[in-house]
Parts: C-alpha cells; structure tokens; sequence
C-alpha cells in the first residue's frame, strides 16, 4: 500500500459543542486550538457562524489570533449552502469554507443544483485562495445510485475542492461504508477532488468507519478529541490517525506524542466534567484509559499500544507463576523462590474464597505464613 496524503479536521470545538449543550469559552476555544497546532492538526472547525452574531465573531477572532501567531492551522467555520452563510464567513477572513446540505430528491436535482453552483462561483469570485469542502448528508440513508449522481454533479460539474461523505445518522457498518466511499472516490480519482469522510459513533463504528473510509480513497477525515460530539460522537482523533500512520499513509498529525495527546485529552475533559458533570476520558478509554495496561490472567503480556502509564496486575483464580512473580516484583514483596508454586496455588484459593482478588495485604500475610511453616 503506497502512502497517502490525509488532511486532517479535528472539529473538538464546533460539534464538541453539540455533546449534551456543552459551551466553549473563548479561551477555552483557544486554548484546545493551541493543542490542535502543537499536534500537527491540519484544520480546526471552530464555529457554525450563522446560528448567532457570538459565533461568528469568535470565527473572526480564532482565525486572526492563529495568524497573528503564525500558526500553520487553517480554521475554518460550518455553514449551509447559502449566500448568506458564506458571507459570514468570508467577512471573517475564512478561507477553508465548510459547507452542508441535504441531498435532494431525484426531481429537483436541477433546482437544487443551480443554487449550489451559484453559492460556490460566488465564493471562487471573492476569495480567490478558497478551498470549498462540501458534505451532503447523510450517505447511511440515502439510494447508492442517487448519491452516485448526485456526486458525479458535485465534482465534475460544479467542482468542489473536497466532497465529505458523512454517516451523519452512525448506521454504517465499516465494510459498507467502505463500499460507498470506494464507488465515490474511483468517481473523483481524475478530477483532483478530495473525498473526506464524518462518520458517528450511534453503533460504536465510528473510528473503525473513518479508518475504512481512508482505506476507501478519502484522504480528508474529521474527528474529535476523545470522539466528543453530536449524541455518542465521532471518530477518535488519536486512535484513526495513529491506526492510519501505523499503516503508512502520510498525516502531519504527530500520534507519537502521546505525552501531548493525554494532556490535549485531560484538558478537553476537565471542561466537560466541569459544564456537564459527566467525564468522557475513563478507565475503559482505548489507549488512554488505565485498562490497556492492567493485567489478570497476564497470557498478554504488555500491551504495545499503551500510554506508559506503568503496568499493573490483580491476582484471581485466573493468573499464573509468570503473572504472580511480576506482582510479587512490583510490590516489592520477598519470597522464596521453592515455594512460588504454593504461593500461586494459595492467591488462587483465597481469590475463589474472597470472591475476588487478592490485596497485597493478603499475598504478603500468605507468604509469611509459609515460610514459619516450610522452614
């Protein structure tokens, strides 16, 4: 497989928004915006401009305060495909306009079609430099044959910059988002148009979609922090892009600092526990969540995707003399080496007794105990 160029969208700040009416400040905006730079982020969606005068005045603010310091960033605004939505962002200075529509029934495809066309000249006409990213919602509903058509007008009629194909509901399986994105992507493989992919996180498919979409031919995809967003979320931004650079497409993302992705991940969930009570980052967290590197039956061995936050072990029925001399090793705990065979057999009886696993208190008394009785 030959590397692949992948934008990158990390869109943390618009839809983070959407998960449960959870509120950015703007420090707080520019603050998950400063991590997205030191991350190798490609761009940053930081607002839906139209839905109220605030937004679209921290759009203007966010993209001058990026340049001002010389970030490599582009930031970007979500708005419909309408004159008026586009204004909003071109007035602040945006050059990467994100813009979403509804597919249209087959009958007026022409109607439809004219408006769009005449909202993208109308942007090539004022912003010279501007890159015009369309999605069409939503491809887990829509007839494979009208999308098809619908995509063929898009890119080689109307000519969009990219064309996102998002899973706005998050129904798809990866195997058939898969096959909706290849058809689409062999539609633009000559025409210099970029397929990006959005997937949602309704049936957990999520990150595993927009790897698949990549795989597929897209070489935009749009992510979040900690997959944070409208109802369960988006695809993991750390895990789709550390699953694709491990495969050897080419991402500025930089998912070897995994030290700076935890503090971006802590960050963005300190806010949400503060505003919703509830946090996202947690035990069972891929990658991230203390799980990865705990231990029972210790048959797995060190995980080779954990964070460093250290290995431990919780002794049960289920574990092992390598298991227990680890254990015994990272407590500091003394033994005699002839009796590791009854000390295991022991944790094993006292787990089924307890009903649960041993404390360090129990492995320490059991061994004591022994010893005074095998001198």
């Amino acid at each position: 497989m030959g590397a692949s160029d992948i934008i990158v969208v990390d869109q943390t700040i618009r839809e983070g928004m959407q998960y449960r009416g959870l509120m950015f400040s703007v420090d707080e905006r520019k603050r998950i915006l400063e991590f997205q730079e030191a991350l190798g982020v490609d761009i940053s969606q930081v607002a839906y401009p139209s839905a109220f005068k605030s937004e679209r005045d921290i759009l203007e603010l966010l993209n001058a305060d990026a340049a001002g310091k010389g970030y490599k960033i582009k930031v970007a605004g979500l708005g419909r495909v309408l004159l008026e939505d586009v204004d909003q962002m071109i007035g602040a200075g945006i050059t990467d306009i994100h813009l979403h529509m509804a597919l249209p029934n087959r009958k007026y495809l022409k109607t439809t079609f004219g408006g769009v066309n005449e909202v993208v000249q109308y942007v090539r006409d004022r912003v010279k430099t501007a890159c015009i990213r369309l999605s069409v919602l939503d491809i887990g509903k829509i007839d494979p044959s009208l999308l098809n058509r619908v995509a063929g007008i898009l890119i080689n009629d109307i000519r969009v910059d990219t064309l996102t194909l998002p899973d706005t509901s998050g129904i798809m399986s990866p195997n058939i988002f898969y096959k909706r994105v290849q058809d689409i992507a062999t539609l633009a493989k000559q025409s210099g148009t970029r397929i990006g992919v959005h997937c949602h996180n309704d049936m957990g498919m999520a990150s595993a979609n927009t790897v698949m979409g990549a795989v597929a031919g897209a070489t935009v995809i749009e992510a979040t922090a900690l997959g944070m967003g409208e109802r369960n979320g988006l695809g993991d931004i750390f895990l789709v892009g550390k699953l694709l650079k491990d495969q050897g497409y080419d991402l500025k993302l930089r998912v070897e600092d995994t030290d700076g992705f935890r503090r971006y991940y802590e960050f963005v969930n300190r806010l949400c526990f503060e505003k919703t009570g509830s946090p996202i980052l947690n035990y069972e967290t891929p990658f991230f969540g203390e799980s990865i590197n705990t231990h029972v039956a210790g048959t797995h061995g060190k995980t080779a995707y954990g964070p460093g936050s250290g290995e431990k072990w919780y002794l049960n029925v289920l574990c092992g003399k390598h298991l227990v001399k680890k254990y015994l090793a990272a407590n500091q705990i003394q033994y005699r080496e002839d009796l590791l065979a009854d000390i295991v057999n022991g944790i094993k009886a006292k787990s089924v007794e307890a009903g649960r696993s041993v404390t360090r208190d129990e492995v320490v008394k059991m061994i004591r105990f022994m010893e005074l009785d095998r001198p």
